[in-house]
């Protein structure tokens, strides 16, 4: 993978850059649609391209090896040839299933033992297979097998989990720089900065990651249930750590606001489950501020979702039509919404990195949070 910077915004952190992988570019800041299981939900490979215009899209380890499991990965030839995508992927290691599965899970130095919430079998990912399984997956950007610590953390338990991550990250890359990819492209492997929310240790984290020298590197850990200036304080420190040449990658965020001040602060990638699971609900996002589509105000709405975004393939219905759909549980109602918001998310990527070049980044910023954060 390569990475070159464009442009840097005069007025705060913010970068513009591209990425280049085997199976194309990426534009950076960038949001990537989760596809969890192999599938952005509701959303179709052709709409994810043409409509919401994504340039990368993520999976799970966790969800993949359960089902369908790697041999039926394998043997379609990875997950691009298995799910129709021909652009990049990115596979999350398994790591935050680690602090979502609390109940089911054992955590030791070897690795981490826990239940499938499908059937109840018992599994074991320890660092080498969680890259085992990615190689197999096929991912273009392949993540470091970590612990996400919860919030709140006391410093004892952040402390011992960060170092014991940065213990499985040496396993990671040894076990990556001994192993090659199976389907004829590279792939490319980033680390996580942990450290919850405490600042001495996320400065820790971030030079121990850092001293790896990966193509890329990655923050995890944070929009756990912290305040968001909190996330933003830490974002911070770490940013000012990783390398400028680098991409930085801010794990699980967020809400449109999150993402325009962490672009401020540094931030190149993004990804988040909201924009698809609001949709899901009938929350949109949009240009004006935020969407309760289900309020009878909408009822004889008959205008565009949002008419800021002109041409986009949502604005051939109305907020009217969408409320009915969603009303009487449509599924179609859940599809209009998911690529709405999904197109808003990288429209809104795209104008900051518009603005970046231009070097209006910060000014724009500004007056775009104050209407996001509204409720309409």
């Amino acid at each position: 993978m390569d990475f070159k910077l464009i442009a840097e915004d005069k007025g705060s952190k913010a970068r513009a850059g591209v990425m280049t992988t085997d199976h194309g570019q990426i534009e950076t800041p960038i949001f990537m649609p989760v596809g969890t299981a192999g599938t952005v939900k509701a959303v179709h490979q052709r709409e994810l391209k043409d409509d919401v215009k994504a340039q990368i899209i993520l999976g799970n380890t966790y969800h993949l090896y359960l089902r369908p499991g790697l041999d039926i990965i394998e043997g379609a030839g990875g997950l691009h040839k298995f799910n129709g995508w021909d652009k990049p992927i990115l596979t999350d290691s398994g790591g935050y299933q680690v602090y979502s599965l609390a109940n089911t899970r054992k955590i030791k130095e070897e690795g981490v033992t826990f239940k499938s919430h499908i059937d109840g079998s018992k599994h074991t990912f320890t660092p080498e297979y969680a890259v085992d399984i990615q190689r197999t997956i096929g991912a273009d950007i392949i993540m470091a097998f970590d612990e996400c610590t919860p919030y709140p953390c006391d410093f004892g338990y952040a402390r011992e989990s960060m170092e014991m991550t940065h213990r499985w990250l040496k396993r990671c890359c040894d076990r990556f720089d001994s192993t090659e990819g199976k389907y004829g492209y590279s792939q490319t492997f980033f680390p996580i900065v942990q450290g919850s929310t405490y600042k001495d240790l996320r400065i820790k984290s971030a030079e121990t990651i850092a001293s790896f020298e990966r193509e890329g590197n990655a923050i995890g850990g944070l929009s756990v249930g912290e305040p968001h200036e909190m996330m933003y304080e830490q974002t911070e420190v770490v940013c000012n750590i990783l390398p400028k040449d680098k991409p930085r990658y801010l794990m699980g965020v967020g809400t449109p606001e999150n993402i325009l001040e962490c672009i401020a602060l540094g931030v190149d990638m993004f990804d988040c489950v909201m924009p698809t699971r609001n949709a899901r609900h009938g929350v949109l996002f949009t240009s004006e501020g935020i969407i309760n589509i289900k309020n009878e105000k909408w009822k004889d709405d008959f205008t565009p979702i949002d008419p800021n975004m002109d041409g986009y393939v949502d604005n051939f219905y109305s907020k009217a039509y969408l409320r009915h759909l969603i009303h009487s549980k449509e599924i179609l109602g859940a599809q209009i919404a998911s690529i709405h918001n999904l197109t808003f998310y990288l429209w809104l990527v795209k104008e900051a990195r518009k603005n970046i070049q231009q070097g209006t980044f910060i000014d724009w910023k500004n007056s775009m949070v104050k209407k996001l954060v509204r409720r309409l």
